[in-house]
């Protein structure tokens, strides 16, 4: 892991110690490691189901394309 330097807002630095407090995370890092990666797996990172929806869609785009290649060869 690397160290950032990151400006955060005071009230965000007291919920994130309250959450400490309360045992819900070990240290301040960590509760911070889980609120990034929860953000990435929202914004950017793909659901196992959301990653089948992917898949099944890109193979029947390509039955599709297979499909419009195999009736350009019969005409």
């Amino acid at each position: 892991m690397r160290i950032i330097t990151v400006k955060i807002p005071d009230t965000y630095i007291d919920g994130i110690d309250e959450l400490v407090r309360l045992g819900r995370y070990s240290c301040r890092s960590e509760a911070i490691r889980v609120a990034i990666r929860d953000l990435l797996k929202k914004e950017l990172w793909f659901s196992d189901e959301e990653l089948d929806n992917v898949n099944k869609s890109k193979q029947r785009t390509i039955r599709i394309a297979t499909d419009n290649v195999k009736i350009l060869k019969i005409n």
